[in-house]
C-alpha cells in the first residue's frame, strides 16, 4: 500500500480532533447527500483567528480522513486564509488522486468549514455547485 493511502486509513481509524467543543464560536453540519456522508464542525474563533475546533462525523474513508488532515491545519489559520483555501489545497493535505466520484466525499470537510464561517458571520450559506464552482482553480 502507498504511504499516502496509509495516511488517509490512519487518519480514518485515528481521526485528530473529532471531540465536539463545549465552547464554540460556531458549530454547522453538512451531508453530502450522494452517499450520507456527513460532518459536523465546531469552530472557536478568536481575533479572526481559529484557534480551537473539534468536529464528529460518519462516512467514507476519504470524508472523514480529509476532516482529520484538515483539522490539523486550521488552528491559528485566520479566516482570510481559510477563504483562500481551495480544493487543490484538499487534495494536496489527501495525497493521494481523488476521482470524479469521490471528489465530493473529499471536499466536504472544506465545504463545511466555509459554510461554518458564512454561518458565524450571518452571511448566505453556499450549496454544492457554488463552492465546487468556487475552489476551482
Amino acid at each position: 500500500m502507498d504511504l499516502y493511502a496509509e495516511n488517509i486509513l490512519d487518519h480514518y481509524r485515528h481521526p485528530r480532533s473529532k471531540k465536539r467543543l463545549r465552547a464554540h464560536t460556531v458549530s454547522h453540519e453538512e451531508v453530502n447527500h450522494s452517499c450520507g456522508d456527513a460532518i459536523q464542525l465546531d469552530l472557536q474563533i478568536e481575533g479572526g483567528k481559529v484557534v480551537a475546533l473539534g468536529w464528529d462525523g460518519t462516512g467514507c474513508a476519504i470524508s472523514q480522513a480529509s476532516m482529520s488532515i484538515l483539522s490539523e491545519e486550521l488552528v491559528g489559520k485566520s479566516e482570510e486564509e481559510i477563504d483562500r483555501m481551495t480544493q487543490k489545497d484538499i487534495y494536496e493535505l489527501l495525497g493521494v488522486p481523488i476521482g470524479p466520484r469521490r471528489f465530493k466525499c473529499a471536499l466536504l470537510s472544506l465545504y463545511t468549514l466555509k459554510n461554518a464561517l458564512r454561518k458565524a458571520h450571518g452571511k448566505k450559506l453556499q450549496e454544492w455547485t457554488e463552492t465546487v464552482a468556487l475552489t476551482e482553480e
